[in-house]
């Protein structure tokens, strides 16, 4: 299996649910469409379900049948943001000469697509935060959409090593705390870059190809 194979499977493994008619489908994303409008001019404490009820044009029951909380609401919105990334990405590949450099380059994608909105940015890793067992489901998506940025960007020949699947974990813990940091205050966007490109270099150190003999 290719890496482009696997990371479709990663990012294809939700937990099953009834798919949504086009009707339904359109609803939704006019409540993340709102949702999203909503943080990017306010941050977490903007978002409110009545709000994003009117503006998207449904009724307040209906918006909770979709997402019980705006924990719920905001997870869903990073992960329609991280779709979002995916494509532009796929459509634009990194052009590092290593898997290390690509993922690098991914990474920085991403992370200057959220610089651009940051009070959407900080609902959305709020809402990360605040996550409790009840939306561990979506929690585990936004994973998996991370992890298959991450195995599209490596565009490696054969299918990941285990090694290079830790690897791979081991970044999306440090982007994500690069992310808090950054949001915080507490690191600079060059701090940001240097802490993503080392990181990065798991995936090269990990490689099959490379002699791990001291």
């Amino acid at each position: 299996m290719t890496s482009e194979a696997k990371a479709a499977e990663v990012a294809a493994a939700d937990p099953a649910s009834p798919p949504l008619t086009e009707r339904q489908e359109a609803r939704r994303r006019r409540i993340l469409h709102a949702s999203a409008q909503l943080a990017s001019r306010g941050g977490f404490d903007a978002v409110q379900m009545r709000e994003v009820a009117e503006s998207s044009s449904v009724a307040l029951g209906t918006l909770y049948r979709y997402f019980p909380s705006k924990v719920h609401l905001l997870v869903a919105t990073m992960q329609d943001q991280l779709q979002h990334m995916h494509t532009t990405i796929r459509k634009r590949p990194p052009a590092g000469a290593t898997p290390a450099e690509r993922c690098a380059e991914t990474l920085m994608r991403a992370f200057r697509a959220l610089q651009r909105e940051p009070h959407l940015a900080d609902a959305m890793v709020r809402a990360l935060t605040f996550a409790d067992r009840s939306v561990s489901p979506e929690v585990d998506t936004v994973s998996r959409l991370t992890t298959a940025i991450i195995l599209d960007a490596m565009g490696l020949k054969d299918a990941p090593t285990p090694e290079q699947l830790s690897a791979v974990r081991v970044i999306e813990h440090t982007w994500h705390s690069a992310l808090i940091t950054w949001l915080s205050g507490r690191a600079s966007i060059a701090q940001v870059k240097i802490d993503i490109e080392m990181v990065c270099r798991l995936i090269d150190l990990t490689s099959p190809e490379t002699d791990h003999q001291p």
